[in-house]
Formats: C-alpha cells, structure tokens, sequence
C-alpha cells in the first residue's frame, strides 16, 4: 500500500519501538500505545485501508460512549472510554504520520499541544496573575486571540457538525460577543402568547387551546419550534446550564422509564 511502512526483516513489528521507558526504567504506557498503534497499522489489514474520514464515525462513537461514562457510567467505564477515545487520537496521527505531502504524527501532536497549553496559562507558566476563574479566561482569550489573529469573524473555528443545541449554544455565545440582539429578542414569541420557558407571558384564551387553559402556546410551524428551541437554550445559557447535557439527562430518564415499561 502506497504511504506504508515495509516490515522489518522476520516481520515481527509487534513491539520492536517499544524502547523508551521512565526514570524507574518501568516502560512508558503511552509510548507503548503509540508503539502498538503503529504496530496495527503495519500488520492490520483492516486498519491499513481506513483513513481519517473513515475513521469519524468511530470518533463520533466513542466520544458519545466517554459522555454516557462521564455522566452516567462507573470509574472503570471512564477510564477504558478514555483509553478508546485516545486510540482513536492515535489512530489519527499514525495515518498523518504517512502522508506523503504533510506527514505529523503523534510526538508533533503532543509537542503542538503542549506548547499551546502553556501559552494559554501564562499565569501557571509565565509572570501573569490570575486569582480567580475569570482572570484565567481573560488570560486564556487573550492568548487565544493572539493565535487565531488571521480569523476575521467570531464564527471561524465553531464547526456547524456540533450537535444542535450546543451549536445554539455556543453560537449566542458569539452572538453576544458581536453585539448581535439579545437572545429573548431572536426567539419572539408569536403575537398571540407567551413561548416555551416564558411562565410570564400572556396565554392564549382557553377557548383557541382545546380547553387546557393554563397551557403556553405552543409552536405551530418549525420556524415557531426553532425559536421555541432557541428560546430554551438562551434560558440555558443565561443560568450557566448545559443545554445538550440537560436534554440527554432527560432522555437517559425516557430510556429508564420505557425500559421499566417493557419489565
């Protein structure tokens, strides 16, 4: 295959990288499972046929996999999803590590990272102080601005494949940033009541609502639903709550609720 490594002589690859270890001469775990990444690329038939965009369904897999353990799951379950999602960071930087226009791999994903981090935290690295939370995002921001000084709108680097209510999240975020108008001003309710997650506006007469009375409006196209939606996730965001997380919590009570149904 074009862009791959020949094996060494006696074709045995499996560990033969495997030389760097710690100061107490125990070998080093993630060298070790660079090693064996590079290892499976060499003599995995399977693997040496992905690239990287067939590889993103299996990112998009196992990071959804490290959520559902991070939120829901137990300290073992946290670290295997942890170690499948770095496989899939390893993966990634194996087939870079043979391109043949641009090649990087892990040791230069590390390396860009590192220094990154500490550019972002000159208060930990640098002479700059920072007391409190606050402090540290000014730092960090600036840090970041200096970096990204070539985007020339708030939008750049915000990818539209985020799930769709963190995307809105976010994207009020940047909203406010650019003077953009309030969130309660984007998602106007329909003239004639209140939206969802606004207890204070008016309510339809009972007589136009079926007889629930006390129920608010609701949506009655898509276009009224996306500003319902958008509504709700303004109120997220305006109480320093995670909207994605919020709704995936709710469903992970549906999922408990149909499966005690079905018992």
């Amino acid at each position: 295959m074009a862009g791959m490594a020949s094996p060494t002589p006696g074709g045995d690859r499996s560990r033969d990288h495997m030389t760097d270890a710690r100061p107490d001469g125990t070998p080093d775990p993630l060298r070790e499972a660079a090693d064996v990444m590079r290892a499976v690329r060499d003599r995995c038939v399977w693997t040496q046929q992905i690239d990287h965009r067939a590889l993103v369904p299996y990112l998009v897999e196992e990071s959804a996999e490290l959520i559902d353990a991070v939120e829901d799951g137990t300290r073992d379950e946290l670290r295997e999803e942890l170690g499948d999602l770095l496989w899939q960071v390893l993966f990634h930087s194996e087939i870079a590590s043979r391109d043949e226009d641009h090649p990087f791999d892990i040791d230069d994903v590390a390396r860009g990272l590192t220094d990154k981090m500490v550019r972002r935290h000159p208060h930990v690295f640098g002479d700059a102080v920072a007391t409190t939370p606050e402090e540290v995002l000014v730092h960090w921001n600036a840090a970041k601005a200096a970096e990204k000084s070539a985007r020339t709108s708030v939008l750049d680097g915000v990818s539209e494949r985020m799930p769709s209510l963190a995307l809105a999240q976010k994207l009020l975020s940047k909203a406010a940033q650019v003077g953009v108008a309030a969130a309660a001003d984007l998602a106007k309710p329909p003239p004639s009541g209140g939206t969802v997650g606004d207890p204070d506006g008016p309510v339809a007469p009972s007589s136009s609502r079926g007889g629930d009375g006390g129920a608010h409006d609701e949506p009655r196209s898509e276009s009224e639903l996306g500003d319902a939606l958008l509504a709700l996730v303004a109120t997220a965001r305006a109480n320093g709550w995670d909207a994605e997380r919020a709704l995936r919590e709710r469903l992970r009570g549906l999922t408990d609720e149909i499966r005690a149904a079905e018992a």
